[in-house]
């Protein structure tokens, strides 16, 4: 049996590898969701041992893309938030097991070695890696942040970089824009004051599933900031952060959306 181990932790992934490996599994290795996302389409593993918590297509949303290209491939989540409702909705979404950290690699071996759930259909061809753009770039960023002065900053910096920018000073506002126009990318600070970016990600998510939300924090609070890839974000920075890195978030975020719903989707 072929199985991806995708876990952004780089010690746990190395010890689950070498002990899928040690009974007899041939492995596949993903550091993100995106990662994931594109091994099980290249590589057709036939199950898949996924954390909830990664950057970049992690939490729930990672399992039910997965799922869906192929019903029959055998999930294991792990995660390390105790939270009922994000282990019912991993459920749904196509988990055959739900384990909370630590769990043994003994553990998820024997899970994997049980009886199988039925197969589904057979899964579709994959589909071709979206081009690469050599031109500027282009998509739609919605700046959320209390803070009038990093918002400014921001939507200069992107506006030269050829975004088209919106901004909003807090979460209510920013669930009003995502409402009046879809963007591709939101800036999301964590906390604001009223709605914060973590009580609007769910919302903003529901109103536009095709856009990837970036969190910002100037806390490094990674338990709350790796929740809130649990429940949709596509990925996190800290501030303060480098133009460069952010600039690379949000194209990696931007190749995701086009993985997702076309080449032609982001910036129209």
């Amino acid at each position: 049996m072929r199985v991806l181990i995708a876990d952004d932790d780089a010690d746990v992934r190395e010890v689950l590898v070498e002990s899928f490996r040690d009974a007899g599994f041939d492995v596949l290795e993903a550091a993100n969701g995106l990662e994931a996302l594109l091994c099980v389409k290249r590589d057709r593993p036939d199950a898949v041992v996924l954390d909830l918590m990664m950057p970049r297509l992690g939490g729930v949303e990672a399992l039910k893309r997965i799922h869906a290209f192929n019903p029959g491939i055998r999930a294991l989540v792990v995660t390390g938030a105790i939270d009922s409702e994000l282990h019912r909705q991993a459920t749904l979404a196509g988990a055959a097991g739900v384990f909370a950290k630590p769990v043994s690699a003994a553990t998820l071996v024997a899970a994997l070695t049980g009886p199988a759930p039925p197969a589904g259909p057979k899964p579709a061809e994959p589909a071709p890696a979206p081009p690469v753009s050599s031109g500027a770039p282009t998509g739609r960023v919605l700046v959320v942040d209390d803070n009038p002065e990093v918002r400014a900053m921001l939507e200069d910096v992107l506006t030269s970089l050829g975004y088209t920018t919106r901004s909003a000073a807090d979460g209510a506002t920013a669930v009003r824009a995502v409402l009046t126009e879809a963007p591709d990318v939101v800036l999301l600070d964590v906390y604001m004051p009223g709605l914060s970016g973590v009580g609007a990600l769910p919302t903003i998510v529901a109103l536009a599933p095709n856009a990837k939300v970036i969190m910002i924090s100037g806390a490094a609070n990674e338990d709350v900031l790796k929740r809130s890839l649990a429940f949709g974000a596509h990925d996190y920075v800290t501030k303060p952060f480098e133009i460069s890195s952010l600039s690379r978030a949000i194209e990696t975020a931007l190749a995701m959306r086009r993985l997702e719903t076309g080449p032609d989707t982001a910036g129209g």
